[in-house]
């Protein structure tokens, strides 16, 4: 499964982050540059960076939310992966060298309030309670993800799913 890293997004804390242009690094705790405000929900080694799908985005844009690439807070907004597929334990490399594991189904908070009521339930899937997966349709709000080997990325690098899970 192939996709493209369409867009890298930060933000010294909130919503919505902003693209990144050039190459920048992938640490391995985060987007160089990027930041949170609220450590109790966000960053940490499990959850350094955030994945989500643009056609998703797309679609929250065409029904009227106000949205583009990074306004749901993620860090990688990726093209061509289906985010009915994405699995906790899922590894993809992104770019040359950096490789992400995907750990925990994102749970929208009230930040994403600012874009309208009913986005929350637009990223919280029905088939997902409290970040347990209930049915095959979910991670419309993204994916977090630890970074298992660091590396420098930038928008057009292919994203590859080098290994799944059982």
């Amino acid at each position: 499964m192939n996709g493209t890293l369409i867009q890298i997004n930060r933000s010294n804390g909130g919503l919505p982050k902003r693209a990144v242009t050039g190459p920048v690094m992938l640490r391995e705790d985060r987007v160089e540059g990027d930041n949170w405000r609220n450590l109790a929900f966000h960053g940490g080694p499990k959850k350094a960076v955030l994945m989500a799908a643009a056609e998703f985005i797309d679609g929250l844009a065409a029904r009227g939310f106000p949205v583009a690439y990074g306004a749901i807070g993620e860090n990688l907004t990726v093209s061509g992966l289906d985010p009915h597929t994405w699995r906790h334990g899922q590894r993809y490399r992104v770019g040359q060298d950096a490789v992400i594991e995907l750990t925990t189904l994102r749970t929208p908070c009230g930040t994403l309030d600012i874009y309208g009521p009913g986005i929350k339930a637009e990223l919280y899937d029905a088939g997902c309670k409290a970040g347990v997966v209930t049915s095959p349709h979910w991670a419309h709000g993204g994916f977090y993800a630890r970074v298992v080997r660091p590396g420098t990325i930038q928008a057009g690098d292919a994203v590859i799913l080098e290994s799944d899970v059982a």
